[in-house]
């Protein structure tokens, strides 16, 4: 049950890791990984939406054991390429979940291709996974509608706190606008259970969903 839980953000951690995170948290409800999100709305020079590029910062315990075993020429340092095998494994663990990243373009659901430039960095201890999900079609768009969130809300997404999403080479008329739904003080109040046999049909990770909307 616990990796089936933790699969879509393994990053190749280890059974401690697992345990710990478990052990820690058994008692109170998810989330028990933090992630503060930037994200970037990506246009083309004909003003068609191209993509969104994410760059998520993991807390600093989740970065701390996610690094654990990892070999570095410096100690408790690494580079994106030392840190590439983590950001893959990492990429390819979300498919499953959408990358957690549901959006409608004109009202329809948007689709998107498999990650691309992704890699982690270390900064300040911290490790930050950036990928950018290009569309299947690059579209013009009147109304963009994205949602970032876990459905099994074992990662929890805030907003950073300066310009956590830009629009890159949109057309001037387009206005950005965010909200974060939800009380995550509700969520302390339930056990594991309701996690450990999601309702795919209700998932209630999404009442937690920091929205993204861009009117042109």
């Amino acid at each position: 049950m616990i990796s089936r839980i933790f699969r879509p953000f393994a990053l190749g951690l280890s059974a401690g890791l697992l345990a710990l995170a478990f052990s820690a948290s058994a008692a109170r409800a998810h989330p028990h990984v933090y992630v503060t999100m930037k994200s970037e709305i990506v246009y083309d020079a004909d003003g068609r939406m191209t993509g969104i590029r994410h760059h998520w910062t993991f807390d600093d315990m989740f970065s701390s054991y996610a690094t654990q075993g990892l070999e570095s020429k410096e100690t408790g340092k690494f580079s994106r390429e030392e840190l590439q095998p983590l950001a893959e494994v990492n990429v390819t663990s979300l498919k499953e979940f959408d990358f957690f990243t549901q959006g409608k373009m004109n009202g329809e659901k948007a689709e998107f291709e498999p990650p691309v430039d992704y890699f982690l960095e270390q900064k300040d201890d911290l490790l930050t996974l950036h990928f950018t999900l290009p569309l299947k079609k690059p579209a013009a768009t009147k109304d963009v509608d994205l949602e970032i969130y876990d459905p099994l809300y074992f990662v929890a997404f805030e907003f950073a706190e300066k310009e956590p999403i830009t629009l890159k080479g949109a057309p001037a008329s387009c206005k950005l606008s965010t909200l974060k739904l939800g009380d995550e003080s509700q969520s302390k109040t339930l056990s594991e259970s309701i996690f450990s046999r999601p309702d795919p049909n209700n998932p209630f990770g999404a009442q937690f969903a920091n929205k993204i909307a861009v009117k042109c």
